[in-house]
C-alpha cells in the first residue's frame, strides 16, 4: 500500500464528505478511492469512516487521524517548498472573504508575519458578516463560522470556541449578576446580533448536565456586524452573548466579566472554505496553511 497516497485520499474524502466527490477531484476511479481507504483502515486496524448509501461520516478515530495527518501533510508541503526556489518567489493575488471580527482581529494583525515569508503575495480581504458566494465573487477562500451547509465546497476545520455570556462591571453593578439563565428574563437586557445571511438573531441557548434552556431576553439594540456587536457590549448598555475567542482580550483585561460560566452550549465551530480544485495555486495553498496556523494558536491559548 502507498500509505502517503492513501492518506491524501482519506483527507480528500473527509474534506469533500464523500467518495464520489473525492474521486472526481483526484481524477481516479471511485473503486480505487474506496480500496485505498479500506487498505488504510486495515493497516491502522481502526475504522476511520462510517459509510452509508447517503453519506460518509468520520469516526472519532478518523477525526483524530485527519487532524494529525493534515498537519503533517502541511509540514511536508513546507519541507518540499523549502527546496524549491520558486516557492520563495510566490506572487500574485489571494482573495479571501471573512467576517469583520476575523479580518480585524485574526488576519490583519498577523499579516506582518505572513509578508515576512511571502513578500510578493497580494492579499485582498472582502470584509463582511454576510457569507459571500465564493465562485460568483471570485474568492479563493473564506473563513466561515458556524455549521457549513454548502456541500459543493471543501470545509477545513479551524477549531471551535466556547460560548460566553458577559457584561461590563458597570452593567453588572446596575443589574446584578445572574446566577441562572432564567434570571436574564427579568431585569436584564441583551445586545442582539442578527445574521446578515439568515436575517435571524442569535438564540440564547444554555446547557448544563444535559439540560438545555432557550431564554428570551429583552433587547434595546440589534446589530448585524460583529465588531459593532462587541463595541456595543463594551459601552455597558447590555449583555453580550458571543464566542470566547471574540471576547477573550476583554475578559482577560477585566473590561468584560463572564457570567453563567457553568451553563455552556456546544462550542462554536470555524471552517476554512474553498472550492474543490486540485489545481489550487501555490500562493492560495500557503495562505490557507497560514490561516490554519493562526486559528490553531487561538485554540492553543484556550
Amino acid at each position: 500500500m502507498d500509505q502517503l497516497n492513501a492518506i491524501r485520499v482519506f483527507v480528500q474524502v473527509v474534506e469533500l464528505a464523500g467518495f464520489t466527490k473525492a474521486a472526481k477531484s483526484l481524477g481516479m476511479p471511485k473503486t480505487t478511492v474506496s480500496k485505498l481507504i479500506g487498505d488504510l483502515e486495515a493497516h491502522l486496524k481502526v475504522k476511520l469512516l462510517k459509510r452509508s448509501t447517503r453519506s460518509v461520516q468520520v469516526t472519532p478515530e478518523g477525526a483524530a487521524y485527519y487532524e494529525r495527518t493534515t498537519r503533517w501533510l502541511n509540514e511536508l508541503r513546507e519541507i518540499d517548498g523549502s527546496f524549491d526556489s520558486v516557492a520563495a518567489e510566490l506572487h500574485g493575488l489571494v482573495h479571501v472573504d471573512a467576517s469583520a471580527w476575523v479580518a480585524s482581529n485574526v488576519i490583519i494583525p498577523r499579516l506582518p508575519d505572513f509578508y515576512a515569508k511571502y513578500p510578493a503575495i497580494e492579499i485582498e480581504i472582502s470584509v463582511g458578516d454576510r457569507a459571500a458566494h465564493l465562485i460568483r465573487e471570485r474568492a479563493d477562500c473564506a473563513v466561515r463560522s458556524g455549521v457549513v451547509n454548502d456541500l459543493s465546497m471543501v470545509a477545513r476545520p479551524l477549531g471551535s470556541s466556547p460560548w460566553v455570556t458577559a457584561a461590563t462591571p458597570a452593567y453588572l453593578q446596575r443589574h446584578g449578576i445572574p446566577l441562572h439563565p432564567s434570571d436574564l428574563s427579568t431585569g436584564h437586557v441583551v445586545i442582539n446580533y442578527q445574521s446578515t445571511s439568515s436575517g435571524r438573531s442569535t438564540p440564547l441557548v444554555f446547557n448544563k448536565d444535559g439540560e438545555a434552556l432557550h431564554i428570551e431576553v429583552p433587547t434595546l439594540l440589534t446589530v448585524n456586524e460583529s465588531n459593532a456587536h462587541l463595541a456595543a457590549g463594551l459601552t455597558g448598555i447590555g449583555l453580550l452573548y458571543s464566542f470566547e475567542w471574540k471576547l477573550r482580550p476583554y475578559l482577560e483585561d477585566g473590561r468584560l466579566i463572564a457570567v453563567l460560566e457553568d451553563w455552556q452550549p456546544p462550542d462554536y465551530p470555524f471552517h476554512l472554505v474553498y472550492p474543490p480544485n486540485r489545481h489550487m495555486s501555490a500562493r492560495t495553498r500557503v495562505f490557507i496553511d497560514w490561516i490554519t496556523q493562526q486559528f490553531e494558536s487561538l485554540s492553543a491559548r484556550r
